[in-house]
């Protein structure tokens, strides 16, 4: 059975936009799905340069909740399609969850197993 401890959730912040390219990039690496978030940067100018990129406030924030395993060829999917020195100029971080409720873990462990499954040829 999998613990909610085995999980983490990335974090990717993109240009308002680039959210779709984030999802798309995320399940070539193996995501199943996400949540989109629209946000403002708070704190800025309406647009800063930073080591010679235009910083804009108008963000989209990508949430995935994935297994452990599957993290980092997740990130570096999103990374390599939408990283910082791409026009999304996004940065992805993970953290690990320590608790969640409500999560669909048999279908979670079903896919897990069908994935292991697909890799050994059975």
């Amino acid at each position: 059975m999998i613990a909610a401890n085995q999980y983490n959730l990335i974090i990717t912040i993109v240009g308002r936009g680039y959210s779709e390219q984030v999802m798309k990039a995320a399940k070539l690496g193996g995501a199943t799905g996400g949540t989109i978030v629209l946000a403002r940067g708070a704190g800025m100018h309406e647009a800063e340069k930073i080591l010679g990129f235009s910083i804009h406030p108008e963000k989209e924030i990508v949430l995935i909740l994935t297994l452990r395993e599957k993290k980092q060829d997740i990130m570096r999917a999103i990374c390599q399609k939408c990283g910082f020195c791409t026009e999304a100029h996004g940065i992805s971080i993970a953290v690990p969850v320590e608790d969640a409720m409500g999560l669909p873990v048999a279908d979670m462990e079903r896919e897990l197993h069908a994935q292991e499954l697909r890799k050994t040829g059975t």
